[in-house]
């Protein structure tokens, strides 16, 4: 109670989460139940590991200076009982894990919107869709796209791009990279996935929480991997289509989205003398 006391609110609030961000999407109950209850099967277990301890310093203890306690050199229950019971322990691990992670990466056939995303070093490049979808399952490679025209967002080596997305729509983000493996995620959104080079990973996204969040890359991608953040900003429908159309007439526009290529030095900001400038 003394040391609880001595908490800040944010660090209460922390210890009541277990450490983790408050849930702002649908898909991140399931991450957290899943932490939570990780967290109960560690405590049980130290609790009962730590109960066997302290049995085995009292039971048997040396009593006098000239006793030799009776020696065991096996004891056949108890070996099955430590063989078994982590088998099963990470059997029930493994269970729980897959049924979270079929939950947190299954894909609509049909999401409410579709963002191409472009993960380079070291910045983000956010490519929206205008209108309405032509082909909601397409799968952002080989020029199958989602939407006939895009506007977009870029970062720089020295400015945070902003991704703005509406709330209660499922959003899937189709990942590209064109140089090495980075890692698309948002701390209160509970998921994240690889950007892999070569490959079109998708993640779906719900957010169920106006508010701004933060976001990063969660895979080390180089020597500058620490300015690959972005902002994330979930708004109302209406503030979502304001802000297209904010995008819009900046000149923010395109046929296709921006993926690299050329792009990647002359979109993302990374001039000829910048430090780690990428091809």
């Amino acid at each position: 109670m003394l040391v609880l006391a001595g908490c800040s609110e944010a660090d209460q609030h922390q210890i009541r989460n277990l450490a983790m961000p408050d849930r702002a999407s649908a898909e991140g109950p399931y991450t957290y139940e899943l932490w939570k209850w990780a967290w109960v099967a560690a405590m049980v277990t130290g609790v009962i590991v730590w109960g066997l301890i302290f049995y085995a310093v009292v039971k048997f203890r040396r009593r006098s200076d000239d006793e030799v306690p009776r020696q065991t050199r096996y004891n056949l229950p108890l070996e099955v009982f430590y063989t078994i019971a982590p088998v099963l322990m990470c059997v029930v691990f493994f269970f729980h894990t897959v049924r979270v992670q079929d939950e947190v990466i299954k894909l609509d056939d049909n999401p409410d919107m579709t963002v191409e995303v472009l993960g380079q070093q070291w910045s983000w490049t956010f490519n929206h869709g205008v209108g309405e979808q032509e082909n909601p399952s397409a799968s952002g490679e080989d020029g199958e796209f989602a939407y006939s025209s895009y506007v977009y967002t870029s970062g720089t080596g020295a400015q945070i791009p902003t991704l703005v997305i509406p709330v209660d729509q499922t959003i899937q983000f189709n990942l590209h990279s064109p140089d090495v493996i980075h890692d698309f995620g948002v701390p209160s959104f509970l998921v994240k996935m690889d950007v892999i080079p070569g490959r079109v990973n998708k993640l779906q996204v719900t957010p169920t929480v106006e508010g701004e969040y933060v976001g990063k890359c969660y895979e080390l991608c180089g020597v500058s991997h620490s300015r690959m953040l972005f902002n994330v900003e979930v708004v109302s429908q209406s503030d979502y289509e304001a802000y297209l159309a904010d995008l819009a007439e900046a000149g923010n526009t395109a046929e296709a989205p921006i993926l690299g290529g050329s792009y990647v030095r002359d979109q993302a900001g990374l001039d000829d003398e910048s430090e780690g400038h990428s091809e």
